[in-house]
């Protein structure tokens, strides 16, 4: 938790005098095909930074093993229709003590990609396992501009 709390410190300081385009609070998540028990009430906080062609996020969440996460991403959008949007991201985010539960993490680092979606307030993103224990992971929150 301290080092979380170490990664996002450093980041707000950057990541406020640069002026982020787009607030988003993580409301929750779904383990789909699920053996083990995971926790799938997930508030957090995400600041994107809406770019020409790719969005940046930094945001800080309460994660499936009870504890705080911290995650840097990079998501490319495509608009299909009037305030609907669909894309991929991929980004690096942080389990502190629990980097041994993923085949893919390096040590408590752990790279995630996907899909995703928003519309209008609304984003769910899915993201896709190798993990034994579950197939994939669905989130969902809210998400609102700030310009």
């Amino acid at each position: 938790m301290k080092l979380s709390a170490m990664i996002l410190a450093a980041l707000l300081p950057t990541t406020a005098l640069a002026g982020p385009d787009r607030l988003s609070i993580l409301l929750g998540s779904e383990h789909v095909n699920s053996t083990e028990d995971f926790q799938e009430f997930n508030p957090g906080v995400f600041l994107t930074w809406e770019q020409e062609t790719f969005d940046y996020s930094v945001g800080a969440f309460y994660n499936s093993y009870e504890d705080v996460s911290v995650i840097a991403s990079i998501g490319y959008d495509v608009e299909i229709a009037r305030e609907f949007e669909v894309g991929v991201f991929a980004g690096v985010a942080l389990y502190p003590g629990e980097g041994d539960r993923f085949s893919h993490a390096i040590g408590d680092l752990v790279p995630l990609a996907g899909l995703q979606a928003r519309y209008r307030n609304f984003f769910t993103q899915l993201i896709p396992t190798n993990a034994d224990s579950v197939d994939a992971v669905i989130t969902f929150g809210l998400t609102f501009e700030l310009n």
